[in-house]
């Protein structure tokens, strides 16, 4: 009798699911049967939601290594003796200021005003917690760099010692608490600032180089930060999403605001037929097939899980159940959409440039050593007008 791969993969790992009706069941799609490459591709991102992730995910760690390499050329020009070729500094590099970002949303919501020292950080946060809002934190798996070499790491581990560690729950639940108490660490010391504190550290001779030292800090990397990175890579291999799921706080802030998402991986309780196969693919370990809609705050909205599920329209992401179902290249859209508008917004306003200048970069990055720049048990050190 002819059986499907999710019917075989339910055989391999022992499922006793109900038996899925013909007319019920996904067939799987030979895309080597296009002949044309082109066609086969713009097929497969159509109907395969993890290759058009994967797509994405890639065109998105593109954009970030761009955006590395031409920020590392800024600050070799900046360190660099006078006569250097210029090479402009990409505002892109401050999506990588998460803490200068809260500090400059926190600041925007008690004045009104977008400071005009990390705009683009304001922005791209700012896209960053609406596409929470629309779509859970899909973030986190279709755009985040750290998130796409966390997978690639763990899918390495799974090909090379045959299978991932899954940590018991006992173990697995107050070591996911961690990232929480990360982050409400720095909410608590974030909200607790005052205009007058918000504005002083944002002025900071310290925030206006953050960038830059955080460059410095993987450019000329400690042995210290270059074990512990090496340590969380290894851990990594072994354990999904090490670090995503047990220390991140952004992760942990974007779980929270994706429950206000109202698109969420809903099951059509009628028509499942009890295999668990979505439960096995997901890379959160959430238990997919026990709920009728996924409202877990390490849901990523990956869609591993409704490609994983071998019954047509049972698991999908709906509004609400019973709702029409948002296809993946829809949502990829959507999610595309959301982040390129909030950042177009803020490029056509004029918040996405600093207003720090040339010179003053060059002379700040001359300096750095100095004692201006270090910060003291996160604090900034004092500093008068012309620093």
């Amino acid at each position: 009798m002819w059986r499907s791969n999710a019917e075989r993969r339910m055989a391999r790992v022992g499922a006793r699911p109900r038996k899925i009706p013909p007319e019920s069941r996904r067939r799987p799609i030979d895309f080597a049967a296009e002949p044309s490459r082109l066609r086969r591709i713009g097929w497969r991102l159509r109907e395969d939601s993890q290759f058009l992730r994967s797509a994405v995910q890639l065109a998105f760690a593109l954009l970030c290594a761009w955006i590395g390499i031409e920020f590392a050329l800024f600050v070799a020009w900046g360190t660099s003796s006078p006569g250097n070729l210029f090479v402009a500094r990409p505002p892109g590099a401050e999506g990588f200021l998460p803490i200068s970002a809260l500090i400059s949303l926190n600041y925007w919501i008690q004045t009104g005003s977008v400071n005009t020292v990390h705009p683009a950080a304001l922005a791209i946060l700012t896209a960053i917690l609406a596409l929470s809002i629309f779509l859970k934190k899909s973030f986190c798996s279709w755009l985040c760099p750290v998130g796409t070499i966390s997978e690639a790491l763990w899918s390495f581990g799974q090909r090379l010692f045959g299978r991932n560690v899954r940590l018991p729950r006992w173990l697995d639940a107050p070591l996911r608490g961690l990232k929480y108490l990360l982050l409400s660490f720095f909410l608590w010391s974030i909200l607790r600032m005052d205009v007058g504190q918000l504005a002083a550290f944002i002025n900071s001779p310290y925030n206006k180089m953050a960038d830059v030292k955080m460059y410095l800090f993987f450019a000329r990397i400690s042995s210290v930060a270059l074990w512990t990175i090496l340590t969380l890579a290894f851990l990594s291999l072994v354990i999904k999403n090490f670090w995503c799921r047990f220390l991140c706080p952004y992760g942990a802030l974007l779980g929270m605001v994706g429950w206000l998402s109202p698109l969420k991986i809903t099951r059509t309780a009628d028509t499942c037929v009890d295999c668990e196969l979505c439960s096995r693919a997901c890379p959160s370990s959430i238990a997919v097939h026990a709920v009728r809609r996924v409202w877990s705050d390490e849901c990523t909205s990956c869609l591993a899980c409704v490609e994983a599920c071998p019954v047509k329209d049972t698991l999908a992401v709906r509004s609400a159940p019973g709702h029409r179902a948002i296809p993946a290249p829809l949502l990829g859209g959507i999610l595309a959409g959301i982040f390129i508008a909030v950042t177009g917004l803020a490029m056509l306003t004029g918040h996405w440039q600093n207003a720090i200048g040339r010179e003053e970069y060059r002379r700040r990055m001359q300096t750095l050593d100095s004692p201006m720049y270090q910060h003291f048990q996160g604090r900034v050190p004092a500093y008068g007008p012309n620093d």
